[in-house]
């Protein structure tokens, strides 16, 4: 079963994604949460960029915090509010909210 897992902030959700992951799971940053796709900790892409082999950010989310989607990470697929739709339907069994 894959799982989408939400994080709508920039608080670390690690440990609750280490307990809750398995294959096929995918993140999908949204809100303040998309910082995790951009800012560089100590030079170092976030460590929740590790936690799954798919990751989704919501541009609209991107674009209003006044980010340039250049900076983007490039694991980072971003998508609009009718791709996210496909992204929670299409791809995951479950979704969890972080």
């Amino acid at each position: 079963m894959s799982m989408g897992f939400f994080v709508s902030d920039y608080a670390q959700a690690s440990d609750t994604l280490d307990r809750l992951r398995s294959d096929g799971d995918g993140i999908i940053l949204v809100a303040n949460g998309v910082y995790h796709a951009t800012i560089k900790e100590g030079g170092n892409a976030s460590a929740l960029l590790d936690k799954a082999g798919e990751l989704y950010a919501l541009g609209e989310d991107i674009r209003t915090r006044g980010i340039d989607e250049s900076k983007v990470d490039s694991r980072v697929k971003v998508v609009d509010y009718p791709g996210l739709v496909d992204v929670v339907f299409e791809k995951f069994d479950k979704i969890v909210w972080l």
